[in-house]
């Protein structure tokens, strides 16, 4: 059933995983896993609330982020393409 795209699941596994962990406050590991309203979400919350709370949306944000790109990496190859290439899971 992980047959989808086989080949780059692993590839798309670390990026996602690793842009989570050091740039998930902007949404980067989302767009990778091609999630871009939720990858907007999180870069609009970012910047449009960041400004309005001092930073403190962005630091939610990124820990947000790092939390993803930690499940990302903790997951085998075949559970994290049925999770987000099969099912369709856009957050944790």
């Amino acid at each position: 059933m992980a047959n989808l795209n086989s080949t780059s699941n692993p590839n798309k596994q670390l990026l996602a995983g690793y842009c989570g962990i050091i740039f998930g406050g902007f949404g980067v590991h989302k767009f990778i896993l091609g999630y871009a309203t939720e990858g907007f979400m999180m870069l609009a919350i970012s910047i449009v609330a960041g400004t309005f709370t001092y930073g403190v949306a962005l630091i939610v944000m990124q820990l947000i982020g790092l939390i993803e790109g930690m499940i990302y990496l903790n997951k085998s190859s075949d559970e994290f393409a049925d999770t987000y290439f099969v099912n369709k899971q856009g957050w944790f």
